[in-house]
């Protein structure tokens, strides 16, 4: 016996609630609850649930051999860095990206690359038909791939479907949050439908052993739509990023239980799809403008990959009674801190100046290693002293003004040297190490803020006054 029970589901959290309330005590969230009927069973008797028994199964120990998941390489080397080398067969990813950034360009382009290779690749779009997917193939020149497509959106039915025949090597679901199933009763795109829809092709893709690939729609605050549930039942969230205005696109590993976290992907839209970008510091800095004040070239790391890029600072006076503080490409809290050390320490006055700050390319920064590159653009901008062109900063910034060092310096110095840059400013190496290799660049190392602001000071024609000469 069954009865219908009503419940109230945030839409974005999962929350259940029994009645009806304005806002989500789960994630606060304001008017995110929504009406799903779901069926909850009677309890069963007692006597009937004792004649089910558990099944036995083996345990393993510790010790043994453990095999290396195979990996089936996509064809696409900056998608396999992101992946850890390839998709894992039976893995399961997550791909989450704004409307319109290329996430269906992107699987589109891979999964055409497996099947030319010879392995069976499903591409299932529940959001277009197979005629647009056809004609995207044909822009990018992928029409001759073998690649089979379907409009749908019954999970049952895509089940029966890839179960017929050899097992795929790859699946693409564009996207999860269209598909639907019968073992629960809400409209597509509910929590209760993605959570049920996302569980039963996890399964299939266990049990087949086919890397399966969900696209998932995103919020206004770029996270991924549905409930959280579903990034910790698959083996890896990967985000798609981008700029609309800008030709470049980051592919960034968020979890991946068979590879790194912290990698990134750096592709080129073009008119013929996306494009690998192999050396995504050469692109970034291509379009420098020397001797600008404001302007300094950050030596960060992305995974394992040292990439260089222009850090933009803009600090002009204030019309209004609280300055503006405008941030794109790296966290704003971060920038606060800057300014105030800046203003505690190095006896400058930001609090009468809007303050801009912008990482170029599109690119967004996450290490706080860029607190050193951004310090030096602001003071540049204020004093309009530009810096030297062939020079990179990397330093993580402490509230006491102390410049700390960071890690894979001789990573950094090396990039650096190979894109034809010749110094480098960066934090003093720590008591008891040796500083890292140079790459050949000119090494100046700084212990504190206040010695980079008078330097910079030194160079221009405006008069400040750092904490040092006060």
């Amino acid at each position: 016996m069954a009865k219908h029970v009503p419940s109230f589901i945030c839409q974005n959290c999962g929350s259940a609630y029994t009645k009806w309330q304005g806002k989500c005590e789960g994630c606060g969230e304001w008017n995110t609850l929504s009406e799903e009927d779901s069926i909850a069973a009677t309890a069963m008797p007692a006597s009937i649930r004792a004649k089910r028994k558990g099944r036995l199964f083996t345990l393993e120990s510790l010790t043994g051999e453990s095999q290396q998941a195979p990996r089936l390489p996509s064809g696409m080397a900056e998608l396999d860095r992101v992946t850890g080398g390839g998709f894992v067969r039976g893995s399961v990813l997550l791909v989450g990206g704004d409307p319109g950034i290329g996430k269906s360009t992107l699987l589109t382009q891979a999964a055409s690359l497996l099947a030319r290779a010879g392995h069976r690749a499903v591409y299932i779009s529940g959001e277009e038909a197979v005629a647009q997917v056809r004609l995207r193939a044909a822009r990018l020149g992928l029409a001759d791939a073998a690649v089979q497509l379907a409009a749908e959106t019954s999970v049952e039915d895509i089940i029966a479907t890839l179960s017929e025949g050899t097992p795929p090597r790859l699946v693409v679901i564009d996207s999860i949050q269209t598909m639907w199933t019968d073992t629960v009763e809400s409209a597509p795109g509910t929590v209760t439908q993605v959570r049920a829809s996302a569980q039963a092709l996890i399964r299939f893709a266990k049990k087949s052993g086919a890397a399966l690939i969900l696209v998932g729609h995103v919020t206004k605050d770029g996270q991924i739509a549905g409930p959280r549930v579903v990034e910790h039942m698959v083996d890896a969230v990967l985000s798609f990023e981008g700029e609309g205005s800008q030709q470049f696109r980051i592919l960034r590993s968020v979890k991946n239980r068979f590879g790194p976290t912290d990698e990134i992907g750096v592709f080129e839209m073009t008119g013929l799809g996306l494009r690998e970008v192999t050396n995504p510091s050469e692109l970034f800095l291509s379009e420098r403008d020397l001797g600008s004040p404001g302007t300094a070239v950050f030596a960060g790391i992305e995974g394992t990959r040292p990439v260089l890029v222009e850090l933009q600072a803009l600090v002009a006076p204030t019309s209004l009674g609280t300055p503006r503080r405008a941030v794109v490409g790296w966290d704003p809290s971060r920038l606060s801190m800057v300014l105030a050390v800046l203003e505690a320490h190095c006896g400058i006055k930001l609090s009468g100046h809007d303050v801009y700050l912008n990482v170029a390319g599109g690119l967004r920064i996450q290490e706080p290693a860029a607190d050193l590159a951004a310090a030096a653009a602001l003071v540049s901008s204020l004093a309009n002293a530009p810096l030297p062109v062939d020079a990179v900063y990397f330093g993580e910034i402490s509230l006491s003004g102390a410049v700390r060092p960071v890690a894979q310096s001789s990573a950094r110095l090396k990039e650096a040297a190979k894109l034809g840059f010749a110094r480098a400013v960066l934090p003093e190496a720590p008591r008891g190490e040796t500083g890292a290799s140079d790459g050949g660049l000119s090494l100046n190392s700084v212990g504190s803020l206040t010695s980079l602001v008078a330097e910079i000071a030194a160079r221009s024609e405006k008069r400040l006054r750092p904490a040092a000469q006060a």
